[in-house]
């Protein structure tokens, strides 16, 4: 039997309650992947992480990502929970002010903003708009019409996200998916918040392969914000509103600057104990 270190943190909300959780199993080397996936499906969260020793000089610490279902190449609130709950830990990074996270997409760099943590979105692996055949199936799961979508695009950075710009935050928050009719896709909906609100979009995460929708999202909102950004549908810095449909209250910190797109949010510690396997 083997003992680790464990962490549950909520990502991307101050209230404990409110945003994404997280399970983290810490020094994690020795685990099978085996394990690591029963640990995840265990758990149930929408992500469970090992962190281990890196393989790579640049990197600080190396991320295993999995959900209950398999392993993500990378996955946004899993990146700023880790990095959380390794320097916690007593993880000092190479550079100052920097921690280097490897996963399977790479490097990816993690910096603190004031009371939040930030990650330097990961370039985009597929992009362009969506054929109209998976268009055709997508908005059908949705129970939307075509026309009603604003603009699409594929924004993959590593899970497989497209994303549709619909013209309201309230018909975004409307939509109730066929689920069966929506798998394989994984899905990002986006609709401009209200006038008045403390945020400029209200997003929401389905995925498809899951069967299940994701409460608050950093890799979808890394690559819509490298997407709206650049097309000029957003400016930057914004806040994205997520969770709102499944009573969490998710805020996502968005901006550009001369190093590329950020995406920050809050950390909250909520459970720290020992795991045995």
């Amino acid at each position: 039997m083997s003992r680790h270190a464990f962490s549950q943190v909520n990502v991307f909300s101050v209230d404990p309650l409110g945003g994404n959780p997280l399970a983290v199993v810490h020094e994690a080397d020795g685990m099978t992947d085996d394990q690591m996936a029963a640990l995840a499906r265990w758990t149930n969260l929408s992500e469970t992480v090992f962190l281990l020793r890196p393989t790579e000089p640049e990197a600080d610490y190396w991320v295993r990502i999995f959900t209950p279902s398999g392993e993500l190449p990378f996955a946004g609130h899993p990146t700023l929970g880790s990095c959380h709950a390794w320097l916690r830990a007593g993880g000092r990074p190479r550079q100052a002010g920097r921690v280097v996270q490897q996963c399977a997409v790479g490097l990816v760099t993690v910096r603190q903003a004031g009371q939040r943590y930030e990650f330097a979105a990961p370039p985009l692996c597929r992009t362009g708009p969506l054929e109209a055949g998976d268009l055709a199936r997508i908005t059908g799961a949705l129970g939307i019409a075509p026309e009603e979508v604003l603009h699409h695009q594929w924004v993959d950075n590593g899970p497989g996200w497209c994303a549709l710009v619909l013209p309201s935050a309230e018909r975004v928050l409307a939509l109730q998916p066929d689920w069966p009719a929506l798998a394989p896709y994984f899905v990002g909906v986006v609709g401009a918040s209200p006038k008045g609100s403390d945020t400029a979009v209200e997003v929401r995460a389905f995925m498809g392969g899951e069967g299940a929708e994701d409460p608050v999202t950093g890799s979808l909102n890394a690559s819509l914000a490298q997407w709206m950004i650049g097309a000029g549908l957003v400016e930057s810095p914004y806040v994205a509103s997520q969770g709102t449909a499944m009573q969490r209250a998710g805020r996502i910190y968005l901006h550009q600057d001369g190093e590329g797109i950020w995406v920050g949010g809050e950390v909250v510690d909520v459970i720290d104990g020992t795991i045995q396997l």
